[in-house]
Parts: C-alpha cells; structure tokens; sequence
C-alpha cells in the first residue's frame, strides 16, 4: 500500500484492516496500546490502537472481528473514549469489569481463528487469550508480522535517537558496578542469564538515556545480562555515543536489533536457564527461548527492585529537582491567580504557561508526561488532555485541576494540586477536596513495618471517603523513577493486590482524588520517598514512613477547616512552614513572594 492509498478515516481503517483479516483468513485480531516492550509511552510507528481507533490514552486494546469491534479502557478512560473513538465501530468497555477475554467469551463462534502479535503481548496475556478463545472452541493464531503494519501505508519509521551517557554523578553508581551487582544475583540463583525487555532497566544498568519515546528519556532495546556481568545489548551501534562504549569497556557488547533472536536460540541450545519477566517480556521471546531448548524462568525483572531503591546520590537529586520544580510550580501558581483575576485564561495556555515556569530550571530536560490541565467538569477528567476542541477557560466559582511534571537530570518530579478560580467555592467541592485531603494526610503520617506492601496502605487515603460512600477509580501512587519513567514499578499503592514490600530509597505518588462527572475533579499529588522511621522502644520491628519531596501549596480556600482534627491541621500547617523556608529564598519578586506567605499561612 502506498502512502497514498492510506485510509484516511477510522471507517475506512477499520475496513482495511478487515480485508487484510479476510486475506490471512483470520476471524479477528486482537490490537494491544503496548510496544514490544510494555510501555506506558510508545513511538509513533508503535501507536497502533490510536491509528486505528483515535483513542489517545496511556492503557487500553481493541478487539476487531469481521462484524463486530470492541475498545477497552480502564477507569481512568471511561469518559475520554466516548469522545474519542465512534462508537458506532467500536463498543467502549472497561477493561476490569468486561475484559477482552470475557467479550470474546461471549462474540466467539467454534472454529473462529483470532490473531495476535507475538512481540505486543506477554506470555501471561496470552495465555488469557487462549483460556478465552478454547472456551469457545476457537483458536489464537499469532502472526508472523503484523497485519495493521500492513494497511497502516504511511506508518513512521522507527525512532533512532543518540544514546548519551548518564553521568555517575547523577546515577551514583558505574554501570560496571551495578552489572556486577545483578550478575551476582544471578549467581546465587543458578541462573545463567537474564533477557531485560525493559528499556528502563537497560538506561538505569548501563548509564544511558535517549529520547526514542516522549517524556521519558529511553532506548528503545533489548539486552541479555549474563552471569558474569557482560551484556549483550541489542540496539544499533551508530546510535551509540563514543564517550558512552569507552565507559562500558569490554563489558558490553553492542549488535543490530535484527540479531536478538539469533542470540536468543544460542541461550537455547546452550540449555541456559534464562530469567524473564513475566510482566513485560514478549510471548515471542518466550517462544524463541523455549523452542531453542532454554530453561525459562518466569520472574521479577533482576534490575526493577534495585532501580526502585534510589541510591543516595538518586536521593538528594531528588530533593534539589523537587526545590526547583516547587519553585516553578510556586511562581506558576501566584501567577494563575493573577492572571486569573485580570482577565481570561484557558487550560491550553495555563498549561503552556506551567511548562514555561519549569524551562528556566537547572537540569531541566523536559516535561514527564502530557500536562493534565483541566478547568471545571473537564477536571472529572481523570487523564484528561486539552485539546482546542475541548479547551475551557478557567471560570470564576470553578475548581481548575493541573497534574504535571518534569524531567530533571538529577530527578523525575509529579505533583497534582486543585484550586479554586476566584473566592467563592461551591460547599460540596469544599467539603470533599477536605476529604481528599484528610486521605492524604493519612497516607503522608503513615508508620508502618518493614515488608509492608503499598496495598496493604491503600485503605487510609481512601477512608474519609469511604465514609461518606465516595471513592475514586484509580490507584493512590504509583512508584517514581529517577530521571526515568514518572511511572515506574515494581511498587505501587493501590486497591489491586501488590505484594512487593516498600523498602528504604523507593519514590511513589500520593494522590487520592474524587471525580464528579460534569462538574469538577480533585486531586491532591505529591511525591514521597520511604525512609526508614525511629522505632519506639519496646518495638519489635523495623519501621518505616515517608518523606514528602514536593514542595507546593495546597489551596486553603477549599480547606474545611473544621473537617480536619488537630493532628491533620498540625501537619497541613507545618508542610506549608516547609514548603514557604525551602522556595521563599527562591523567589525574587515581590508578588510572587507575597502570594507564598499568603498561600502558606498557618489556619
């Protein structure tokens, strides 16, 4: 298909696509927003679910059959994907409460052949898709090469970005020392090797970062870590930074992309035992390694906990990254509300003005993610992007909800906050951004043992609005990389079970929230880094608690203050004691130093 010939609307996409199904005499294909990798930012030549559907979020995937299709998105898209994508074509359904695998349970005939593409799902995925497809008497077939790449006429070519060095003074530690680390334990695990699918894990063991995706500074590659510390990295070696191969030494060697399969049946035939990450390695190199004769291992990537766990160099650059990026967010801030006051402002340039703030910072490489600008019922929103169709302004008596963040040499920052656009708030808003509050707080005071998962917190950001039977459809943090992905495992706070112990040196979000369709969001998001807490005496465990990194205001004018109980307004007050010491020597104009004071003010 030439370029020329690419469909140009969704209908004809779709109908494409179709004819393609017929051709390779498939009944339907199943198309993930995942890369080879499993990312959360994929590239352009990757963006297959947008180009079909027009669906723009971060998770979600399509089903096509010859007369039916299917999007699912989770609880974060439930309103943006009816705005989005025709529904004509396309059923909206979530992706927890009617999964693709319930769906197809339900639309598949015996004798029906579904196909997938073996590098954009794991092999737990797949085995999902099989459980479905045999209840019904059908079959999953995968697919040599992918049939939407072939409709898909004008489809950009893959990134190719320079691989530059991360300085140890930024990472804290060489490449050849964390190499050594993980290879011995491999070692004490009887391993032989282990394939990384993660472009993080592969930036943070080897030092690099490159600019192949948006937002987040990663190679897009493949490597195999051996048991004796080398690695074989998959990626082409033009790319490749001289500065960044004489650091490596001899320790790392470089091959085409083309090649990982081959080195993958050499693994096989040497009868290695290989561990793989069962959450993000494709099913083809499951395959490729299991065909060949490798004993696979299904496991925790080797690299994610120790990446998780930020060094002490990670740490204090976490700590000057969230100075400057409090600064920003400060001066950002006492502006809106002047601007607000004198005339008009929309999401769009509020957003663009944010981003402004944060450019003149030292370090600074970048947004960490899309600017989550949303004024009024936008802001029910919960991943909402502003658009010049959808774009607001921000209105008196309205809350305006602005999720963003930034990427720093030295740090990854993400901060959420919910004010108020004129004097006035509404005395519901005002009672539940207290509730949301309240949950925050709870979740920042919290001291709990060591080996305590991010799940077993969950509850108390939640229970001020459990109490008054509210709740909200996402997770209340997700962990932080470090001059990496703003949304990094393997921790996380949430309802969904995570047994991965929080530990000294991790980052995650705290963010409750609540959502009231067509009228406002709330959100209240700082950063927080685990560290270890003093014990009582008399204790019989190891304690932990968190430190709050970010440094921004919370609007008092939507507090309740007779909400809150004589411990919550001690914190509140002593985190706006700290956040006005650490930005106010930062700030040289007297607006904006006055709007601090006020901001920060005792209740």
């Amino acid at each position: 298909m030439t370029l020329q010939q690419a469909p140009a609307t969704y209908p004809d996409r779709l109908a494409a696509l179709r004819r393609e199904l017929d051709r390779r005499n498939l009944s339907g294909f199943v198309i993930p927003r995942a890369d080879q990798h499993q990312g959360e930012y994929v590239p352009p030549c990757a963006q297959r679910l947008g180009w079909l559907t027009g669906f723009t979020g971060s998770a979600g995937a399509a089903v096509v059959l010859h007369d039916k299709a299917a999007i699912f998105v989770d609880g974060r898209y439930t309103l943006q994907v009816r705005g989005e994508v025709d529904i004509e074509l396309f059923a909206p359904l979530h992706l927890t409460e009617h999964p693709p695998q319930r769906w197809l349970g339900e639309v598949l005939a015996k004798g029906d052949r579904l196909g997938f593409d073996p590098w954009l799902h794991t092999h737990d995925q797949v085995q999902t898709l099989t459980n479905a497809c045999e209840r019904s008497g059908a079959a999953l077939v995968p697919c040599p090469d992918n049939p939407l790449d072939t409709v898909w006429g004008d489809r950009p070519a893959p990134p190719a970005s320079p691989v530059a060095a991360h300085p140890d003074g930024f990472a804290g530690r060489s490449s050849a020392a964390k190499r050594s680390d993980i290879a011995a334990e491999l070692t004490r695990e009887r391993l032989d090797a282990a394939v990384l699918s993660a472009p993080e894990s592969v930036a943070w063991l080897l030092n690099i970062r490159a600019d192949d995706v948006a937002f987040t500074p990663l190679p897009l590659c493949f490597a195999i870590l051996q048991a004796d510390g080398s690695v074989d990295l998959f990626l082409d070696p033009g790319r490749i930074a001289p500065e960044v191969a004489a650091a490596w030494g001899d320790g790392v060697r470089v091959a085409e992309p083309a090649q990982f399969e081959a080195a993958l049946r050499l693994l096989g035939r040497g009868g290695k035992r290989v561990r793989l990450d069962s959450a993000s390695a494709p099913f083809q190199v499951w395959e490729t390694l299991r065909m060949a004769g490798a004993r696979v291992e299904a496991g925790a990537d080797p690299c994610a906990l120790p990446r998780a766990c930020k060094n002490p160099v990670e740490m204090a650059g976490t700590r000057a990254a969230h100075h400057r990026d409090g600064t920003a967010m400060v001066r950002f801030l006492a502006w809106l509300e002047s601007a607000t006051r004198h005339g008009t402002v929309d999401e769009m340039a509020a957003a663009d003005a944010l981003e402004g703030f944060r450019r003149g910072g030292e370090h600074f490489r970048g947004l960490s993610f899309p600017t989550i600008s949303g004024a009024g019922a936008n802001g029910a929103i919960v991943h909402y992007h502003s658009t010049p169709k959808t774009n607001r302004p921000l209105a008196a008596g309205e809350l305006y909800l602005v999720d963003s963040g930034a990427q720093y040499l030295d740090g990854t920052t993400d901060i959420t906050r919910t004010v108020l656009i004129g004097s006035t708030a509404p005395a519901e808003a005002r009672r539940r951004f207290t509730l949301v509050l309240k949950g925050h707080i709870a979740l920042a005071r919290a001291i709990f043992p060591a080996g305590t998962s991010g799940s077993q917190l969950d509850a108390l950001a939640r229970q001020p609005l459990w109490s008054e039977g509210l709740d909200y459809d996402h997770g209340t943090g997700h962990g932080v990389g470090s001059f990496l992905s703003v949304h990094e495992g393997p921790q996380r706070i949430s309802k969904v079970g995570n047994s991965v112990a929080l530990k000294p040196g991790m980052i995650l979000s705290n963010e409750p929230g609540y959502y009231k369709t067509g009228a406002y969001g709330i959100r209240i998001e700082n950063l927080v880094l685990v560290t270890p807490q003093t014990a009582p005496a008399g204790a019989e465990r190891d304690l932990l608690g968190f430190e709050t990194l970010t440094l921004a205001p919370i609007d008092r004018a939507l507090v309740a203050a007779d909400l809150l109980d004589a411990g919550e307004r001690e914190w509140l007050n002593a985190y706006h004691a700290r956040v006005r010491d650490n930005i106010m020597p930062r700030l040289a104009e007297p607006a904006e130093r006055n709007w601090l004071d006020r901001a920060t003010a005792a209740l």
